[in-house]
């Protein structure tokens, strides 16, 4: 499988990055000016509320949004001890760092006005401010250090049982007082001088952290993660990736210069798109990107999915479309499902769908067929690197699941509710409204005035049409039993719900 990893960023306010598998676009990450609170930048904060009944607390980070601070990843001193866990996972995100869960209620740990240490978890999305930690988290070249942690893990990517233990055994060995150690896939094979290296430098930035937040007045800034290109190619490029190509000569010689230092042996995938064609439209990027913000998405096979974001969860509908098949129905239903379960994680990848999602995969009467489409969807998530949990697939075809969600999904970054619909993604009809104007005429009828004076409505082109032709009895003989004349006016400006009714 080829990958390329391209980055676009000469438009300057904005930044994206693409993870293309064999021209196909996996995951897209955007960031824009003006964004703040980004995954992995630690703070000096301070504590806004403690709220018993939540078990959480709301925290000043001098951002624009108070950030959210659940009791369980609130540091407890008491539990703090130096032992060796297992963590075999690749991806080792925030919450992994945390030790085991404490049961101390959040107000025996905190009070208002209490300056903690935190890390963005979660970056904030829609509404919401961003989810902190206190148990900290900081990933090196070859490895992650957790100040606050007690774990020495290694990557289940590195399958040698033999290089496991050497990894474990060195670690082990150089690992600081206080704090545990995960050893990413990166460091396979690397001398033991590398691994200690990258301990120390590790040691020294959690050093530096602390002796910035001794001086420092919350709410602060104390240490940021890396900007999103090196931090989206420190997190995307493997031994896999065939090229790293970005369109701005100064991120190129920045990525070089860190690819350099993080994997030296992929120094030279790193190219320059100087070409006046955009690298998105180059890479066929823009145009994956428009259809990844459309509801339907074609399968080969003549079937398609529909794809329902709502504020709860996310509905994702398996169709046949257009696909007939040969032989039977149940094979045509189970060729459409097969092919709409790898779909399926891509999509969800490719948009970064996450919290609670069902999917609705056509009736199967065949146990066998429904098991399947359940082995084919659980091997398709083992590529997807957010953590993932999902249910058997019911008689009824149903599946729910759940994904992680650590950003903003595509659709909330790129579009904002419909000032036309209120976000609704429906509006009223234009009979509809019409009838309401019908209503409101009496209405204003009602509330008195003097006899023969004039009703003015003001309405969208479509809706003064409706009234004007299909209603001109009715305000003939509204006229009529009022004792008002109605006259009717195109507002050009006015959308289809908006209207005037005034008496004058």
């Amino acid at each position: 499988m080829r990958k390329q990893i391209i980055v676009n960023s000469s438009s300057g306010s904005e930044v994206r990055v693409a993870l293309l598998e064999n021209g196909v676009m996996a995951e897209v990450h955007i960031e824009r000016s003006g964004d703040d609170a980004g995954a992995g930048n630690i703070y000096k904060g301070k504590v806004l509320r403690v709220l018993p009944g939540m078990q959480a607390a709301f925290v000043d980070l001098g951002v624009e949004k108070a950030a959210f601070l659940h009791a369980a990843d609130v540091i407890n001193p008491a539990e703090q001890r130096r032992d060796s866990g297992n963590i075999d996972s690749d991806e080792v995100t925030y919450e992994e760092a945390r030790p085991g869960r404490d049961h101390t209620p959040i107000e025996k740990k905190l009070r208002k006005g209490d300056e903690v240490i935190v890390q963005i978890a979660k970056e904030p999305m829609g509404t919401k401010g961003a989810r902190i930690t206190s148990h900290v988290s900081l990933p090196g070249k070859y490895l992650v250090y957790m100040p606050t942690g007690h774990q020495v893990g290694v990557s289940k990517r590195i399958g040698d049982d033999r290089e496991r233990r050497r990894l474990r055994d060195i670690v082990s060995g150089a690992r600081p007082k206080e704090g545990g150690i995960i050893v990413r896939t990166a460091s396979q094979g690397l001398s033991k001088q590398d691994i200690v290296d990258d301990i120390r430098s590790l040691e020294k930035t959690w050093s530096t952290i602390n002796a910035k937040s001794s001086k420092a007045k919350a709410p602060a800034l104390l240490h940021s993660d890396l900007d999103i290109v090196l931090r989206c190619v420190r997190d995307m490029l493997s031994p896999d990736v065939d090229e790293i190509v970005l369109d701005s000569r100064d991120d190129y010689e920045r990525t070089q210069r860190f690819v350099e230092s993080f994997m030296p042996d992929a120094a030279d995938r790193v190219a320059l798109h100087d070409d006046v064609e955009p690298i998105y439209d180059r890479y066929s990027v823009e145009e994956q990107i428009n259809r990844a913000m459309e509801p339907k998405v074609w399968l080969r096979s003549g079937g398609y999915l529909v794809i329902d974001q709502g504020e709860a969860l996310t509905m994702i509908d398996v169709n046949t479309g257009r696909f007939v098949g040969k032989r039977s129905q149940e094979e045509t239903v189970l060729k459409t499902n097969l092919e709409a379960a790898v779909e399926i994680v891509s999509q969800l990848r490719m948009r970064n769908i996450g919290g609670i999602i069902i999917l609705d995969f056509i009736d199967m009467d065949d146990p066998e067929n429904r098991r399947k489409v359940s082995r084919t969807l659980e091997d398709a998530l083992t590529r997807d690197k957010a953590r993932t949990s999902i249910l058997r697939i019911s008689e009824l075809g149903l599946v729910e699941m759940t994904r992680k969600r650590t950003r903003e999904n595509l659709e909330r970054l790129l579009s904002s509710p419909c000032p036309y619909c209120d976000g609704r993604g429906r509006i009223k009809s234009v009979s509809t409204i019409g009838q309401e104007i019908l209503r409101k005429i009496q209405r204003e009828a009602s509330r008195g005035g003097r006899n023969g004076s004039r009703i003015t409505v003001r309405a969208n082109r479509d809706v003064i049409g409706y009234l004007y032709n299909d209603e001109d009895d009715t305000i003939r003989n509204l006229q009529q039993r009022l004792s008002r004349d109605i006259t009717l006016k195109v507002a050009e400006k006015y959308h289809q719900e908006q209207y005037d009714v005034v008496s004058a």
